[in-house]
């Protein structure tokens, strides 16, 4: 019998790569009201500020935790647009829609940017990030998806982290779906700043994401963001003089986060989380598997977070009516977001465990029945069209 059952109140489960599935302890820790400007929530802030950063592990001395309301994009924002100055260039590392995303908000605020687009299926290599900042000397910053949630890739970060810092550039990290489950040491990855979110590995529910920055690059950003209310360096003087948000924060997401905290120590922290994940992963995939269904992507770049599936050849299938019979069984997938071929993805990340994947490999077997879909094998021009990317 799994350890993570139904959620309470009847709700499914939620696989996708967050908002997720939380604990019902959680969801309480949002029943009380506070006070904004109260001395007990700015001591909930240095909390949460503080135990975000004993995450990073070894060399977490010399960053420090800003918090920024919103969603993680809101955060990402926050912190190119903060960390770059005007007169900076980024490299911008892409292989799906989020690395496409970091070079859209450089664009609308005029910051010089290039993209390495390595399409759906492969990811950004160390040795070819090498070159171009070889190439490139006006390059200052790159910009790296930790795990793109578009196609459920987990990028090679420290190649790529160690080939930036040999160029003596320096890294940005959008680790909004990895962070809390995949290691991100300072002592073994170089970076200048790592932005993540309330809702994704921690567990908890959307609301705010939050900056692990260097503290000179923070101190360096004064006067570089174009907005008011997205200024990390604002945002980071404020908290540090006063211990409050500069606007209204999301109190009960924040009271939800610490106690979502609390649940991922127990759980044995981050080497916890990712080997429940990872788990989760393996149990899911080789049951899909089992059924005919194909990964977009081979083993090596599975990630842990979620896994995009190529929809099946068979006439009958239609992901619409295969995401309503889920759903009539509990379980809420998600589409896929890829541009060349069908696909679907399934999250790996909340209060799930291998039991739950187990009932979602069933669920998924008696939705192929129930549309008489006699093979999940997926069209043999997806499977071309992947192997042509890859060669």
């Amino acid at each position: 019998m799994s350890s993570f059952p139904r959620p309470e109140l009847g709700e499914p489960y939620l696989l996708t790569p967050g908002p997720l599935t939380t604990s019902y302890s959680v969801k309480q820790a949002m029943l009380c009201d506070w006070g904004s400007w109260d001395g007990d929530f700015r001591a909930m802030t240095a909390e949460l500020r503080s135990r975000l950063l004993d995450l990073l592990g070894a060399g977490k001395e010399d960053y420090d935790c800003v918090p920024m309301q919103g969603s993680g994009t809101f955060a990402v924002e926050a912190m190119l647009n903060s960390m770059i100055p005007p007169d900076g260039k980024a490299l911008v590392l892409a292989n799906g829609a989020y690395g496409k995303r970091a070079a859209q908000t450089l664009a609308y605020t005029g910051r010089g940017h290039v993209v390495l687009d390595k399409g759906d299926y492969l990811p950004p290599l160390g040795a070819e990030v090498a070159q171009i900042l070889a190439d490139d000397p006006a390059i200052t910053h790159v910009v790296a998806i930790h795990c793109e949630t578009s196609s459920g890739i987990l990028n090679p970060l420290h190649e790529i982290s160690q080939a930036t810092a040999a160029a003596g550039r320096k890294l940005l990290i959008d680790s909004m779906s990895a962070f809390g489950a995949i290691p991100l040491q300072p002592s073994e990855y170089s970076f200048e700043a790592l932005v993540s979110s309330a809702n994704k590995c921690i567990e908890g529910v959307p609301g705010f994401g939050f900056v692990l920055a260097r503290k000179s690059a923070l101190a360096e950003a004064k006067g570089n963001c174009p907005s008011l209310s997205l200024d990390l360096y604002a945002q980071w003087d404020a908290m540090e003089k006063t211990g409050q948000w500069r606007f209204t924060p999301p109190t009960h997401v924040v009271a939800a986060f610490l106690q979502a905290l609390t649940e991922h120590a127990a759980e044995g922290g981050v080497a916890g989380r990712g080997a429940r994940y990872k788990r989760n992963r393996d149990v899911m995939v080789s049951g899909r598997r089992d059924l005919g269904f194909e990964t977009l992507l081979s083993d090596e770049w599975l990630s842990p977070i979620i896994v995009t599936f190529f929809c099946p050849a068979d006439p009958n299938f239609d992901f619409g009516r295969f995401y309503d019979l889920m759903q009539d069984q509990g379980f809420i997938i998600y589409p896929g977001k890829l541009t060349v071929v069908e696909s679907f993805r399934v999250g790996c990340i909340g209060r799930m465990d291998a039991d739950v994947m187990r009932a979602v490999v069933a669920a998924a077997k008696q939705a192929l029945v129930e549309m008489n879909v006699a093979s999940a094998a997926p069209p043999a021009e997806a499977v071309a069209s992947r192997m042509a990317q890859i060669a």
